[in-house]
């Protein structure tokens, strides 16, 4: 959604603005191009990979233009000035290049070690969660991040099976959760929610992303716009109550809100656009991994 996203951040000559996962820098590139001659960008990615061939890209073009390190966008209010940025931009999830890398271990479809970390300087894997992890762990996991009806089923198998053979791939597990469930005629793959789960798991994403946006608005200007592509319903939920909680004019105790107990506050965020905006029909034809895609947008006060 290239189009899209230059449409919400409006890069300017002069402007700077982070993309704090560049993946393979299609957006960061979009982003410089669209602020010629003297936008900058800051550029952060967890994937030791894509840094370095987001970074080789943009030496080609945009020299001198942008800033690049290896990390995690949580952690963006670290190293790039304060109350300095235009705009900021946060695509969520996995990457197609770590999708499609077996060795990775994301996906269900490729065989291929039971890895799933963005970061593999970090010691946490897959592996270790599915063989390590307790019952109710597990199935708390499944039905916490991946929505999972059957997380406790799922649970129990994974914990009988792992007590014959540990599981060291992901066509191992994946062949498990589909004795399980069988598809049946299923588009879905019944894997695809434990997968997310662990995921999700492995690189604490729903934590990663609470403490990025809380260091996004950090790095704004008034009028800096928070630009963040979800694709699951998940984190969508996430940037909605950060939204919610930001935009408005009072706070109160605890975490029911109680019209009694309401005090007045600034708020520090408005919505650019109440509803999420989708991908267009060109995009899913071109892109079909972009159907699950929001985008929200909100601006600082």
């Amino acid at each position: 959604m290239a189009a899209e996203v230059l449409a919400a951040l409006r890069p300017m000559p002069g402007g700077r603005y982070v993309d704090g996962t560049l993946g393979g820098a299609g957006h960061a590139a979009s982003i410089l191009s669209a602020s010629r001659p003297s936008g900058w960008l800051y550029g952060c990615d967890r994937d030791g990979v894509a840094v370095e061939i987001a970074s080789a890209r943009l030496a080609e073009q945009f020299a001198g233009r942008f800033e690049i390190r290896r990390g995690n966008f949580a952690e963006l209010a670290d190293w790039v000035p304060l109350a300095s940025c235009q705009g900021v931009l946060l695509d969520l999830g996995v990457s197609s290049p770590q999708l499609d890398t077996a060795e990775r271990g994301f996906s269900f479809q490729l065989e291929g070690p039971l890895d799933m970390r963005q970061d593999d300087r970090q010691s946490l894997t897959a592996a270790d969660l599915v063989n390590g992890a307790d019952e109710v762990e597990l199935a708390r996991i499944f039905w916490e991040w991946g929505d999972e009806r059957d997380s406790r089923r799922f649970a129990r198998a994974i914990v009988h099976d792992r007590g014959l053979r540990r599981f060291t791939t992901t066509r191992q597990l994946a062949e498990l959760i589909e004795r399980l469930a069988p598809r049946h005629g299923k588009k879905a793959h019944p894997a695809t929610k434990v997968f997310q789960s662990l995921r999700i798991a492995v690189n604490d994403e729903i934590g990663s992303l609470r403490r990025g946006l809380a260091a996004a608005v950090k790095l704004l200007v008034p009028g800096g716009r928070l630009v963040v592509l979800t694709f699951h319903s998940l984190e969508d939920r996430v940037v909605k109550e950060f939204g919610r909680e930001r935009a408005r004019d009072y706070t109160f105790p605890g975490t029911v809100d109680v019209p009694e107990l309401r005090q007045p506050c600034m708020p520090v965020l408005t919505w650019v656009s109440r509803k999420a905006i989708l991908p267009g029909a060109t995009e899913l034809q071109v892109n079909p991994r972009s159907r699950s895609a929001q985008l929200r947008v909100l601006e600082k006060i």
